[in-house]
């Protein structure tokens, strides 16, 4: 006769050998199913409140459920998308043209610099408008090799985008219709205390919808009023800038003034003095209490995670991943702190 402690080892490692087996055939669409299961639950409140109004037809609550995520959220993203590209290309069309002379820019700023700065900039050899140029013109290669190469990658890989997308909303309907039943197996299948399970999927889905209802609600105000504000102070590119200034809002406190504060300088630079003044008092006072007062009450409250360590978790989760990294770095970050107050539990940071 078998030994029991020999088949529950025996059917453990079956099920750790299907299980990665799985994961691995997922892996190619790892991105569809993380948006597929992150937009399941920021969209989940919505969707049991036209349960409610519909208890009998849980398909038509989640098809409307996904209808309302294809018009809220997919649909400005893939319009915006091309607007984007757009723009991109005609930007990159006058510096290829040389209608646009970086070098000349920082001339400009150069010679408008005061002598202690231009004593520093010595000593850092930053002052040589030629190797200055020599940089930009590197930096300009390798960008324009880069947008090449991603522009025959998305020519190349429509389908598979298309197949992605596919999959996304395809698994997002079936998440939002059975995702409590779901949600409870894999809970009940978990061999921890209630209340440790309760602690960490609360943990979870807590993360989530703050990180991307915060952090792209932040995105989405700063990135249109730095692109209103470029485009009532005639800078070019202003759809460009915005969305730049969107995506780099992602980091919190310093990102969308890396864009706004070099275009300020030069203003400066250059005598601009009006447009300088309006830039550096919008970005300060409107771009930046936006980050200052929004992020804390929409982010931090819910996370309740210090600033520094959303800031930290954000940065090393897109540098592994990518855009993705923007949710999953704080989502990791937070379950770390939670599994660590669970082990040794002591006050908040």
């Amino acid at each position: 006769m078998t030994d029991p402690k020999l088949q529950d080892r025996t059917f453990l490692l079956i099920l750790i050998a299907v299980s990665i087996a799985f994961l691995a055939i997922l892996w190619p669409y790892y991105e569809a199913v993380f948006w597929g299961v992150a937009l399941a639950i920021l969209f989940a409140p919505l969707h049991r409140r036209l349960l409610a109004r519909m208890p009998r037809r849980r398909n038509l609550a989640a098809l409307c459920t996904l209808l309302l995520c294809l018009v809220l959220v997919i649909l400005p993203v893939s319009l915006l998308s091309v607007a984007l590209v757009q723009e991109a290309t005609l930007l990159y069309e006058r510096i290829k043209s040389g209608q646009l002379n970086f070098g000349a820019y920082f001339q400009q700023v150069i010679d408008a610099m005061p002598a202690w700065a231009m004593d520093w900039l010595d000593r850092m050899q930053l002052t040589s408008v030629s190797a200055v140029q020599e940089k930009l013109s590197a930096v300009s290669v390798q960008a324009s090799q880069l947008i090449a190469t991603r522009a025959l990658n998305i020519g190349q890989n429509t389908l598979q985008f298309v197949v992605s997308l596919g999959v996304m909303l395809y698994l997002l309907f079936f998440l939002l219709r059975d995702g409590r039943t779901l949600a409870a197996r894999i809970r009940n299948a978990v061999p921890l205390k209630e209340s440790q399970k309760s602690n960490l999927s609360s943990k979870f889905t807590t993360v989530i919808r703050a990180t991307l209802k915060g952090n792209l609600m932040v995105a989405a105000c700063q990135g249109l009023l730095g692109g209103l504000i470029f485009w009532v102070l005639g800078v070019q590119g202003p759809i460009l800038w915005g969305v730049l200034m969107a995506f780099l809002s992602l980091l919190p406190a310093i990102g969308a003034g890396l864009i706004w504060a070099p275009v300020a300088i030069y203003f400066f630079a250059t005598g601009a003095l009006w447009q300088a003044a309006v830039l550096t008092a919008f970005g300060v006072a409107v771009i930046g209490m936006v980050d200052n007062v929004l992020r804390p009450i929409l982010v931090g409250r819910d996370t309740k995670m210090p600033d520094y360590v959303i800031l930290i978790s954000t940065l090393g989760g897109m540098t592994l991943l990518g855009l993705n990294g923007f949710v999953i770095g704080p989502v990791v970050a937070a379950l770390f702190m939670a599994c660590w107050d669970l082990f040794a539990p002591g006050d908040s940071l």
